[in-house]
């Protein structure tokens, strides 16, 4: 039936300690002509050794045919057969893809859709839960999304915080040109050497700010690594994961079905063709069935093993990260006050007649000079101050204090 063909062959088997091979038989005398291997259960002789697969047909056990035999009588008869059983087949022969129908395509359309529906929705619909819609891989996925969610956030506010600390990184920038200019122009060489103190103080905090921003961004890039590389993988394999589980969970609704037709069938005591002519397209489901749950958990591992991957990785990375932008911040604060306390240079005297702004020789402070100033000025080369004159020195603090 559609070219499905079979080729003979036998197997011997090693019984485990329960006597058991690993196999479940169906079809069988009265209904259908022939048995055939409805599941090879895993981690079992059958299955450890791979002959024997799901829809192959079981001629004889020990070289004794089985024709027109119950399958609980094939059972026993191997059963009754100690240490090791020889099972004589035919095997099928089938492209899994012909039993992959529109059948098949849209009970998988259904999972998708009931597996996001709670309990009562779904029985409002009618619409069976199958078996696994309440799967916890993806409840991990749901965790991932979440850290996903909050790795952005993390991002967003660290960008917002380096730029926010790179501004005032210009700020003091400025702030030092300022006053290392006001320096280098002041006369006086206390006056002079405080302002290009405290200039140089803030062109310091102006070099540890760009030297945190360094060390600071990688962070940035190792997050958006973990964000837009290792959760989008990850994502797309659960995608793979969930169409491998709704095609395994099709196939299984598939075989209830066949199966529940055979037993109405049966109980009305009716024939059914299909069963008669020994049941290759039940037993294409059954292989079908078995390819797909292969699938499905192979799937399954994989998915579990980046999941645990990608947790560990969350949990090192976020403590490393958080704990590399902690130290780069507190360094930066360190250093930024340290600066600024050995620049100690308040309160700063400055004699306002030769300020910056007003004077042009050391001798001839203005140019409107009289007779009355020419006296003034004997006085200040000695350093005498009359109450109340233009000379006077003043002492001024930086911040208006």
């Amino acid at each position: 039936m559609r070219g499905m063909t079979v080729t003979s062959g036998h197997v011997v088997l090693k019984k485990d300690a329960q006597n058991l091979i690993g196999i479940s038989i169906g079809g069988g005398a009265p209904l259908c002509p022939c048995l055939y291997v409805v599941q090879v259960f895993d981690n079992t002789p059958a299955a450890k050794e791979g002959s024997l697969a799901a829809g192959d047909e079981i001629v004889g056990v020990n070289g004794q045919s089985v024709k027109g035999r119950t399958k609980v009588e094939v059972a026993r008869m191997i059963q009754s057969i100690k240490a090791e059983v020889t099972i004589n087949y035919n095997k099928l022969h089938a492209d899994p893809k012909q039993g992959k129908s529109l059948d098949i395509v849209l009970k998988k359309v259904k999972h998708r859709v009931v597996e996001n529906m709670n309990t009562n929705t779904a029985d409002a619909l009618g619409l069976s839960r199958a078996i696994l819609c309440n799967d916890g891989l993806l409840k991990k996925l749901e965790e991932m999304e979440r850290t996903a969610t909050m790795y952005s956030g993390l991002i967003i506010q660290t960008r917002r915080l380096l730029k926010a600390i790179f501004d005032l990184s210009q700020s003091h920038k400025a702030f030092g040109e300022v006053f290392c200019d006001i320096g280098v122009r002041e006369p006086q060489p206390a006056a002079s050497e405080a302002f290009s103190q405290f200039g140089e103080a803030h062109r310091n905090m102006e070099k540890f700010a760009i030297k945190m921003l360094k060390t600071v961004k990688p962070m940035i890039s190792d997050l958006n690594t973990f964000l837009h590389k290792a959760v989008p993988d990850t994502r797309l394999t659960v995608r793979k994961y969930l169409d491998a589980k709704f095609e395994y969970l099709s196939y299984c609704l598939k075989v209830k079905e066949m199966d529940d037709e055979e037993y109405s069938y049966a109980a009305l005591q009716e024939p059914l063709y299909r069963v008669e002519t020994g049941n290759y397209e039940y037993r294409l489901i059954l292989r079908c069935r078995q390819e797909a749950r292969s699938r499905f958990a192979k799937m399954r591992s994989d998915v579990l093993v980046k999941m645990e991957l990608l947790d560990q990785k969350h949990v090192q990375d976020i403590v490393f990260q958080l704990q590399k932008f902690v130290t780069a911040m507190a360094k930066y604060h360190t250093d930024c006050h340290d600066v600024m306390k050995g620049a100690v240079v308040f309160p700063i005297e400055v004699d306002l007649s030769r300020g910056t702004f007003t004077y042009e020789s050391a001798n001839n402070f203005n140019d409107g000079g009289d007779d009355e100033e020419e006296e003034d000025d004997d006085e200040e080369m000695i350093g005498q101050h009359h109450p109340g004159a233009q000379g006077g020195v003043l002492t001024g603090d930086l911040l208006g204090d």
